[in-house]
């Protein structure tokens, strides 16, 4: 029993390695051949993984075999754009100017509620707020909409905005991590602790806490998440300022009085005519 359990394990992470060192692609994203060699490595480990009797050679060596074949096969793609479209196939129009194209369709062996349901998963409900529809060689769907039915942008209306910064982790579950915290200059964990007091969350309540450029993000473990922003004066003194939106302050109601007599006290409403006032 202790055998067979060993045997999973060595298998297990085997196969762990080789498919890391074939690439990062999620299960729905993999091309044609990088879905068979993965069907076809994992079944191979369960033969030895599940027979005591056959021995554990035998799982490794098919398993390092099509992981040699991965690396031939991709980069000979690389090289050849006859071979890469050959093994991968090519993209094809589904929706060509707001028109579902019905013979792409039957060709693909897809229906109605095939494409809706991709359409949707962009974000887009009705095929006639798409330009062009392209289903790509790994089976996802790339959207170009109407230039009526595109989000507008910043650009669109003329705004320029700062540059876009990563979120750096700084506090992950109560832990802060050292490695993200030395790549913001002049933040220190002195720094973030004075944040902490003063916002009266303990270091360990926190679950995480982000850090773009001078702006933070903080969710604890219990309450609504926080923003704020890090004063840009990085002197001796470290503090660091929360954002919060300033309630305009109350204005006196107008009174308005009729022209024609000054001296009058002013009035609750206007006056309409000699007899009669607007409430």
């Amino acid at each position: 029993m202790l055998n067979l359990f060993i045997r999973c394990l060595i298998l297990y992470f085997f196969l762990l390695i080789a498919m890391r060192l074939m690439g990062k692609r999620q299960l729905g994203e993999l091309q044609p051949f990088e879905l068979a060699i993965t069907l076809v490595a994992s079944e191979l480990v369960c033969i030895p993984m599940g027979d005591a009797t056959i021995p554990i050679i035998y799982g490794i060596i098919p398993v390092f075999s099509l992981f040699l074949i991965h690396i031939i096969i991709t980069k000979l793609a690389t090289k050849s754009v006859r071979f890469r479209k050959f093994l991968n196939g090519k993209p094809v129009i589904l929706i060509e100017k707001g028109n579902i194209l019905p013979d792409v369709l039957k060709e693909l062996n897809m229906n109605i509620d095939d494409i809706m349901e991709a359409l949707r998963g962009t974000g887009y409900f009705n095929p006639s707020e798409v330009e062009y529809a392209i289903l790509e060689t790994n089976g996802s769907l790339t959207v170009l909409p109407k230039s009526e039915s595109k989000p507008l942008s910043p650009e669109d209306v003329g705004l320029q905005l700062p540059p876009a910064t990563i979120p750096i982790t700084v506090i992950m579950e109560g832990e802060f991590l050292g490695e993200n915290l030395a790549q913001l200059e002049g933040i220190t964990k002195e720094r973030m602790l004075v944040f902490l007091d003063r916002m009266g969350i303990k270091q360990e309540d926190v679950l995480v806490l982000l850090v773009s450029g001078t702006d933070v993000y903080l969710q604890p473990y219990k309450g609504d998440f926080i923003t704020a922003q890090l004063d840009t004066d990085t002197s001796a003194n470290p503090s660091i300022s929360v954002v919060d939106d300033e309630e305009p302050e109350p204005q006196n109601p107008t009174v308005i009085a009729p022209d024609s007599n000054l001296d009058e006290p002013p009035c609750d409403g206007l006056i309409q005519s000699d007899s009669e006032v607007v409430q």
